[in-house]
């Protein structure tokens, strides 16, 4: 029994150790992934975040993740396939990941970005992330909630696009009604852990960067350029991510949510490829 205990301690110091140390932003998941540029390739984008457990990276079911990778890669390749089921874009069914000082990242025209609450960027980042934006390029944000969470994806993007101010776009904005009618607007899509059948949608303020302010109300904001091309689409106080990766686990959070979150999904792909 002695011998058991000891190792059981040897096993939470290892933990622990692992916890305050230097957590990597990741071995890059998938950022080897050759393009099938003949398709549409749905990739997330590799960041850096700042802090230690809890936040630059977290523990959730069973492995370490670092932010940039949250729902990666099973939401991304779960949307991959019902995209090309839902349109006639023709799709790789395999998502892809790149940084933004990839070499080759001027080959993707959309990429997609989640929980950026704790980002941080470099300058030779920023200039990337820039030169992406005004070639043509776009970045959609997702799964950010909250007050503290927002002005931190806020202050990059003043870095990024300085002389542009974001938006909240209205419910009857084309973006909404593009395939699928959304006629409320952006669906609150609460992550699979805080989610019922008939409670609250919107995630609690424990679960995020403090302060968290207001996390009731979801809305699409984006920033423009100077001719009103969508540059950056940003789903604050939603997860659409989980409701694409979470498809499969019960018929209730499918049919309240996943169907809600490929809705949005396929229209924000719809007319990013479209205008």
């Amino acid at each position: 029994m002695r011998a058991k205990r000891l190792v059981v301690l040897g096993l939470l110091v290892s933990l622990l150790a692992v916890a305050d140390s230097e957590f990597p932003v990741g071995d890059g998941g998938r950022s080897g992934v050759q393009p099938d540029l003949s398709k549409l390739n749905f990739v997330r984008a590799i960041y850096e975040s700042e802090g230690g457990m809890g936040e630059a990276y977290y523990a959730y079911d069973g492995r370490m993740w670092a932010r940039w990778e949250t729902d990666f890669p099973e939401g991304d390749d779960n949307f991959a396939h019902r995209l090309a089921q839902l349109t006639r874009i023709s799709v790789n069914p395999r998502a892809a990941s790149r940084s933004f000082l990839a070499k080759d990242l001027g080959d993707f025209p959309l990429l997609y970005m989640s929980d950026p609450g704790y980002m941080i960027m470099s300058d030779r980042e920023i200039e990337a992330f820039r030169n992406y934006l005004l070639n043509g390029g776009i970045v959609w944000v997702d799964d950010f909630w909250g007050d503290a969470e927002w002005q931190q994806f806020a202050n990059i993007m003043r870095r990024v696009l300085p002389n542009h101010e974001w938006r909240i776009l209205p419910n009857d904005h084309p973006i909404f009604h593009t395939v699928y009618d959304l006629d409320e607007g952006l669906p609150q899509i609460p992550a699979l852990p805080f989610a019922s059948i008939g409670g609250e949608t919107a995630e609690p303020a424990g679960a995020h960067k403090y302060p968290a302010g207001s996390l009731e109300t979801p809305t699409m904001r984006v920033w423009a350029d100077d001719d009103g091309r969508l540059m950056v689409i940003a789903t604050h106080n939603t997860d659409i991510g989980d409701g694409w990766e979470r498809e499969a686990y019960g018929e209730w959070y499918f049919e309240m949510f996943s169907t809600r979150a490929y809705m949005v999904g396929v229209n924000v792909v719809t007319y990013a490829m479209t205008h």
